[in-house]
């Protein structure tokens, strides 16, 4: 079911293929696995998750011909207040890390894709709520985002069940707060970098902001995960696999009882990097506050009550230029 090994040396390997021949025994198989990789080091990788192969093989292919594209058409859906669309190379600081000083801008570029809403919707114009934007001459690209989009907001929907029971909870305890969650797919490019820099990251140290990230990695490395000793531990790829991490809101959701683990890419392959991290988080207006199971008479909670978008928007008004700029 899980690789136990000491997270020291390599990421815990969870399967979804495996345990029990019952529902109900594999869920707890894997809740327990979950508990233990997140206790830990706070990364691991999923395998056998049933979202086939052929769906991440489109959407990495759709990455690639979206970045093949001149600067000029990429601009053309430069990011907007939305939060919705591409990225140049350069344009995101990382101001909020807790484990470096930041001083560069990442050396990456992306296209991001969020929960589509769509005029009507009550919720439509508020902040982060709005439609996405596509390249109008890149046939089949959005129906291949779209594609895969839904089948990793589909896993991870079902995965909460998995979460509450790992964390001592009746499964259908964190439905509630994901009736409209925040999703992001984030498309991401890294060009070859030198070595020998040790100010320069494709994506500096920092943590996730929100609850899970699963992330889709090339096979050219880069991704390095931080110890707890400090020192650095590369995230070496699997085939088949997701990297999942725990974000700042589900560790602070749990008391500390998991780990928003720092990270950090370098693309020093030679070649570029492609990734895509597809990040699952509560409602906006979903209320966070230490779960019940994670706190105690020895273990009260260690931070306030927040409502997730207002800790999201702080986040991202931070650490991207464009945010800056409209402020």
């Amino acid at each position: 079911m899980t690789d136990v090994a000491s997270p020291a040396t390599h990421l815990p390997i969870i399967d979804f293929g495996g345990g029990g021949p019952g529902e109900r025994s594999r869920h707890a198989a894997l809740a327990s696995a979950m508990d233990d990789a997140f206790r830990g080091v706070g990364f691991c990788y999923f395998v056998n998750t049933g979202v086939p192969q052929a769906l991440m093989d489109r959407v990495f292919a759709a990455s690639r011909r979206f970045h093949a594209m001149s600067a000029e058409r990429k601009a053309a859906i430069k990011i907007n207040g939305f939060h919705r669309g591409y990225m140049a190379p350069n344009t995101s600081l990382i101001e909020t890390s807790s484990v470096a000083k930041v001083i560069r801008p990442n050396y990456s570029e992306s296209f991001m894709l969020m929960h589509e809403v769509s005029e009507g919707e009550a919720r439509y114009g508020s902040p982060l709520n709005g439609p996405n934007q596509w390249p109008d001459d890149l046939p089949g690209f959005r129906e291949d985002v779209q594609a895969y989009n839904t089948a990793l907001r589909q896993f991870c929907t079902g995965l909460l069940h998995i979460i509450a029971l790992a964390l001592d909870m009746p499964a259908e305890t964190l439905d509630s707060y994901f009736k409209n969650p925040t999703t992001f797919l984030r498309m991401l490019h890294y060009p070859p970098q030198p070595a020998g820099d040790d100010n320069a990251f494709g994506s500096a140290p920092h943590t996730d902001y929100g609850f899970l990230t699963i992330l889709l990695q090339d096979m050219s490395g880069g991704l390095a995960v931080r110890r707890t000793d400090g020192t650095w531990l590369q995230a070496t790829p699997v085939p088949g696999s997701f990297v999942v991490n725990v974000a700042d809101m589900l560790a602070r959701w749990t008391n500390g009882r998991w780990q928003s683990t720092p990270h950090l890419v370098r693309n020093l392959s030679g070649g570029d990097r492609y990734s895509c991290p597809y990040f699952f988080d509560p409602d906006m207006d979903a209320m966070i506050s230490a779960l019940p199971s994670c706190v105690g008479p020895d273990n009260p909670p260690r931070h306030p009550p927040v409502r997730y978008g207002d800790y999201l928007l702080d986040r991202l008004n931070r650490n991207y230029d464009y945010r800056k700029k409209a402020s």
